[in-house]
């Protein structure tokens, strides 16, 4: 038993360790970053996941002194880079661009996953979200959402549209509007988007749902009719289109990128990083980039709660998608 100079020694340790504890995260998300960070992309260079890494990489790098490496490692609808990065611990020197077809999608997809999604990853910050073009070929004599719906309605099945492939961004995109819609309309998946956009410019399929850079010049040419944008709003390059929702009330459905660590990350860096981000896109030439794209983050989604609103929302009308579809991992 301690005698009362021992129990003072003891306390005054005791102390001292507690008030050591409590600044150690404080203290260590000061030095943060002190060696280079790697963000991993699940997809190859050029696309909007990569896009925003490298806007984030640079605008980090000049924040916060150290280099942010962007490592592109496509495969498995993203899973493949998802994987790495989950294996990768807590300390804020992995991360992850995810876009939903990773974060959201891949359970539904791949029946052997080494990560989960909810479990193993935080949200940091919306990197870009925005509004799919919905392109029809231009032999295809509709001309805006009305029009389509009552082909779709007379003609079930008789029309063919294209995507990336089976869970894609896409896929999903089109068969939320045709179940919000009531209609019922031919998949044809492909492996990836460029070869479903250079079929619906041949004519093989009538329509898609594409990215605003991909289908916005193809417009301008006239190769493609451009009758909705998938937003509840116009988009600002885009502002002779009409949203879907103005014609059929309450569709929307949003591409998005989003920049993840990983669970454990302390809470002061995962501050930092989405100030970066707070403070870069507010810049005239990323903000004009971002408005190009089409991906500008919506302001309602700027703290980590909403973040884990969103997601919660996104992964349960993904679900119930899924069912719908009958879709079976494999």
């Amino acid at each position: 038993m301690m005698d009362m100079r021992e129990r003072r020694i003891w306390l005054r340790d005791m102390a001292a360790a507690a008030v050591a504890m409590s600044a150690m995260p404080w203290s260590w998300a000061q030095a943060y970053p002190n060696k280079p960070v790697k963000i991993l992309v699940g997809a190859a260079p050029g696309g909007p996941s990569d896009f925003l890494a490298r806007a984030f990489a640079d605008a980090a790098a000049a924040s916060l002194g150290q280099p942010f490496v962007v490592d592109n490692k496509p495969g498995a609808v993203g899973a493949l880079a998802a994987g790495l990065a989950a294996k990768a611990g807590g300390d804020g020197y992995t991360l992850m661009s995810g876009a939903p077809t990773a974060m959201v999608n891949a359970p539904h997809l791949l029946a052997k996953l080494d990560y989960d999604p909810e479990k193993d990853f935080l949200p940091v910050t919306m990197l870009g979200a925005g509004a799919f073009t919905l392109s029809v070929h231009p032999s295809l004599p509709v001309n805006n959402v009305a029009e389509l719906i009552a082909l779709a309605k007379a003609k079930p099945n008789s029309l063919n549209y294209g995507s990336g492939g089976t869970g894609s961004a896409g896929h999903f995109c089109m068969e939320a509007f045709a179940a919000h819609t009531g209609i019922e309309m031919t998949h044809v998946p492909y492996r990836g988007d460029q070869p479903a956009m250079v079929d619906l410019l041949a004519g093989q399929v009538q329509l898609m749902f594409s990215a605003p850079n991909v289908a916005k010049p193809l417009m301008s040419s006239g190769k493609l009719k451009v009758i909705a944008v998938s937003s509840k709003e116009r988009m600002a390059s885009l502002p002779s289109v009409p949203a879907v929702h103005e014609t059929a009330p309450g569709f929307e459905n949003l591409g998005w990128i989003m920049l993840f660590a990983n669970q454990g990350t302390p809470v002061a860096v995962l501050d930092a990083l989405a100030k970066v981000w707070a403070q870069a896109k507010t810049q005239a030439g990323l903000k004009a980039k971002l408005d190009e794209f089409g991906m500008f983050p919506p302001a309602q989604y700027s703290t980590r709660e909403s973040l884990q609103t969103f997601l919660k929302l996104e992964r349960d009308r993904t679900r119930d998608l899924v069912r719908k579809l009958g879709i079976k991992p494999s």
